[in-house]
């Protein structure tokens, strides 16, 4: 436990820096500002608070989803990554956020910052790869909503498709659509319906992972018992599961450039922004580690940590009946609101490009009520059903790769907004100048590397995934191709004002 509290104090000195950089450098003068966007009344922006849920649903949402990883590399190593992504991942990731969005707190987000650095062509790019993995993304959570329902209703388990091999998957499949169709019909009411819901939801689940951790340390307090059996799973190879295993903690700790999609939907953005990320990322980092250490005291088998079992069955071991049903209700709760958070920021993409043409106008159409991209909704609302069919595990590749690779843009767009506006107005800055942005960076394309590696030394065991990958790849690439000359000035350029 040692070892977690110093963790945390570093975390906790990160978010101090992000509060005391609240106040503009005096060596930066302040530039244009981006007016915000008419289409949203001030009285329909989201609120600090709802920010701040908003980024923990989009992250996080509780250890929820983070059941496999455990079964997939084992308690030890599950804890190790646990440890080590947010400082290698998150962390550099919540600041490059952080300094471009109070930079540019534009609608749209990252699309805008690498339009801006590195052309139209990355843009499209970057837009067509977020939209495709967050679309996958968006499939995951009607699948593991389903497998928390089914503690209540043991009749749509898995488990249960012995007897009933067409009705079973069937059955889910239509919870998962009219989880669906609930999160689209409060998407259609606006951003700030969607924030108070994500409020409600936070408060929600994070009260039940705290009675999880409280029951444990009242019921099974033996944290030497607990750290022996990490280092014991430490000395264990995993090789055959390094993908996999990366994939699934880059999905549990991913997520913190999204909110910037639409940040004038959103109170004093430049305040805002760099506050809730660093107030969201101590939550989430927290919300995995205890729940964990508490999970693999009481059990370590695979077929309990997976999307099937996981934590209802898990809690139910630490402190009975009542836990265990108390934590599906957090689950059911969870997986809703992630699904509406990651909603909320996909479907303003095809918005912005459509405002740049590279999608057809339709998309640009928004409520003339409360600024929703109705449109953009319904269609991604049906993709995603479709998409929930498939397996946690074979999403949770397809969104590793592509995330990766988008990230790889933002990255590059911090460095070169580094060099071409040092003297910009930014509300908040990667702290220890040049080096401090160097470290992170370095951290972040080290990662990359990672799942580099993992990818081209075990493509065969997912063949279909990474096909789907290429076919994306490639179909962003024609996209640009195809609509070039509708979507581009007669200077082929497109410039921040």
């Amino acid at each position: 436990m040692t070892f977690i509290s110093v963790r945390c104090k570093l975390l906790a000195t990160v978010t101090e820096s992000l509060l005391a950089s609240r106040s503009p450098s005096l060596n930066s003068t302040p530039q244009s500002t981006p007016s915000d966007s008419p289409r949203v009344p001030q009285a329909r922006r989201l609120t600090l608070f709802a920010l701040i849920s908003l980024i923990f649903f989009t992250t996080s949402g509780g250890a929820f989803g983070i059941e496999p990883l455990v079964g997939a590399v084992g308690p030890g190593w599950a804890v190790l990554l646990m440890l080590l992504t947010p400082l290698v991942w998150s962390l550099p990731m919540a600041l490059m956020v952080a300094e471009l969005a109070s930079l540019m707190p534009e609608e749209g987000g990252y699309y805008v910052w690498v339009r801006e650095t590195i052309g139209p062509f990355w843009a499209v790019q970057e837009a067509w790869w977020s939209l495709a993995y967050s679309t996958v993304l968006l499939a995951i959570f009607p699948v593991l909503f389903v497998s928390y329902l089914s503690y209540f209703i043991p009749a749509i388990a898995p488990a249960a498709d012995l007897q009933h091999p067409v009705l079973g998957p069937l059955l889910r499949w239509f919870i998962a659509v009219l989880l669906i169709a609930s999160a689209a019909f409060l998407n259609l009411r606006g951003a700030r319906d969607v924030g108070i819901s994500a409020k409600f939801s936070a408060t929600i689940v994070c009260s039940a992972f705290a009675a999880l951790v409280l029951t444990w340390i009242a019921v099974r307090p033996n944290p030497a018992a607990t750290f022996q059996l990490v280092v014991n799973d430490l000395r264990t190879s995993h090789r055959d599961a390094v993908l996999l295993g990366i994939s699934l903690i880059v999905l549990n700790y991913s997520g913190w450039d999204n909110a910037s999609t639409y940040a004038n939907e959103v109170e004093q953005p430049r305040r805002n922004y760099p506050l809730a990320i660093g107030l969201a990322l101590l939550l989430v980092v927290a919300g995995y580690i205890l729940p964990v250490l508490a999970g693999i005291s009481v059990t370590t088998d695979p077929a309990l940590w997976s999307s099937d079992a996981g934590w209802p069955v898990i809690s139910k071991l630490i402190g009975g009946p009542w836990l265990g049903a108390l934590l599906s209700v957090a689950g059911l709760v969870s997986t809703w609101a992630m699904f509406n958070a990651q909603l909320l920021y996909v479907t303003r993409l095809p918005f912005v490009m459509a405002q740049d043409r590279w999608l057809p106008e339709i998309f640009a159409r928004v409520s003339p009520v409360n600024g929703s991209p109705q449109f953009s909704i319904i269609c991604i609302s049906l993709f995603s059903g479709l998409l929930a069919t498939l397996s946690f595990g074979g999403l949770a590749v397809i969104q590793c790769v592509l995330y990766t690779a988008a990230l790889t843009l933002e990255f590059l767009a911090l460095i070169l907004l580094r060099l071409r506006r040092p003297h910009a107005y930014r509300r908040f800055r990667v702290p220890g100048g040049w080096l401090g942005t160097s470290c992170i960076c370095v951290a972040f394309f080290s990662v990359a590397l990672v799942v580099l590696v993992a990818t081209l030394r075990e493509w065969r065991d997912f063949p279909g995934q990474l096909a789907v990958v290429a076919i994306i790849v490639f179909s962003g690439a024609a996209l640009y191709l195809f609509r070039r000359t509708i979507a581009l000035p007669p200077d082929g350029k497109r410039r921040w004002s």
